[in-house]
C-alpha cells in the first residue's frame, strides 16, 4: 500500500510555527494548488485548498523561508483525524503531513535594498514575478 502526495502551489498565509510540549517544532499552513481546468462557472474557485502540517526540522525552514504567496512544492502523506469541535459536533479534518517543503521561487524584497526579505534572508535584487521566474538562469 501506498501513502504518497505531491503538491506544488503557492501559501495562502504565513505559516504558524508551535513548539509541542516535547520540545518539538511543528508548523501548520496552507496551499493553493492551481486546478488544470478552469471552471465553467466564473463563481467557482479555480484552485484547491490543502491544510499542511509539517514537524522537525522541515518546520523550522518552512517558518524561517516560507511566507504568504510563495510557490512551494510538498511532498508528504495524507492523514485523517477526527475531533469533537466546541459545540459538540464531531468533525473529520484530512491534511497533508509534509516530509519535505522546497521553495520554488524567490521571495519578494519589500523592504528594500539589502534589507532582509519576508524569509529572513537578505536579498540584493527584486523577485521576478511568477511569470519571469526562469528556475535555471542561474546555470
Amino acid at each position: 500500500m501506498l501513502n504518497r502526495v505531491i503538491l506544488i502551489g503557492r501559501l495562502t498565509r504565513d505559516p504558524e510555527l508551535r513548539t509541542t510540549n516535547t520540545g518539538k517544532s511543528v508548523v501548520s499552513f496552507s496551499i493553493a494548488v492551481q486546478k488544470r481546468l478552469k471552471p465553467q462557472n466564473p463563481s467557482d474557485p479555480d484552485a484547491d485548498f490543502f491544510r499542511v502540517t509539517a514537524w522537525g526540522q522541515t518546520a523550522e525552514f518552512v517558518s524561517n523561508y516560507m511566507s504568504k504567496g510563495r510557490l512551494v512544492a510538498v511532498d508528504g502523506r495524507l492523514e485523517t483525524r477526527k475531533f469533537v469541535d466546541n459545540t459538540g459536533a464531531n468533525r473529520e479534518v484530512v491534511e497533508v503531513i509534509a516530509d519535505n517543503v522546497n521553495g520554488l521561487d524567490r521571495p519578494r524584497d519589500d523592504a528594500g535594498e539589502g534589507a532582509p526579505a519576508s524569509g529572513g534572508r537578505p536579498s540584493s535584487a527584486v523577485a521576478p514575478s511568477a511569470d519571469e521566474f526562469d528556475p535555471f538562469a542561474d546555470q
